[in-house]
């Protein structure tokens, strides 16, 4: 897959690149970006792992994320992205985190046109498809804002520090977004 960087009006996305462990691992560190979150990194050495992560996607066709930034100063503030990429059934699955500071400061409402443009039109997808940990209500309330759509929850799904969690699905389909622009 191309790597391919994109803007907005206020933010630069930029293919993550290995220079970027330090920012992943600002993010992926923090206990409470990564409460609902599969992975955790306590060390900067862990957080190579992630990095890994993001080159396999890219080189293996199956994904692409980027680094959000600041249009103005380049501050970064997250990490947002494609996995799960099914050229076969155009699909693929978002996933997205911010620094704290960021939160609830409407930052996914803002960019996610963007990157279901990316997705709709670049990746040639028919569906994007969020699956979130159901007791994370911040997460669910920003895929409720950018014009998901809930379809179900899959009860006990998975286990997470022992205990079984249920998983909430989202999706948007093109037909959707084509209709939001109008």
């Amino acid at each position: 897959m191309q790597a391919i960087s994109f803007h907005t009006k206020d933010y630069v996305f930029e293919p993550i690149k290995a220079s970027d462990i330090h920012y992943i691992h600002e993010g992926l560190s923090d206990p409470e970006v990564t409460r609902y979150y599969d992975v955790h990194f306590a060390t900067l050495e862990d957080t190579k792992a992630q990095m890994d992560w993001y080159a396999h996607l890219l080189q293996s066709g199956t994904g692409i994320w980027w680094g959000i930034y600041q249009k103005k100063n380049h501050a970064f503030y997250g990490a947002i992205g494609f996995n799960n990429l099914d050229t076969t059934h155009k699909k693929a699955e978002i996933g997205f985190w911010l620094l704290k500071k960021y939160w609830g400061k409407g930052l996914l409402k803002t960019i996610m046109p963007k990157l279901f443009d990316i997705g709709f039109t670049t990746l040639g997808l028919h569906r994007i498809e969020a699956y979130v940990y159901d007791k994370n209500t911040k997460c669910k309330n920003a895929l409720d804002k950018t014009h998901f759509t809930f379809e179900g929850l899959l009860r006990a799904a998975e286990i997470k520090n022992n205990e079984h969690i249920s998983i909430a699905i989202y999706a948007i389909l093109k037909t959707e977004w084509s209709c939001s622009l109008k």
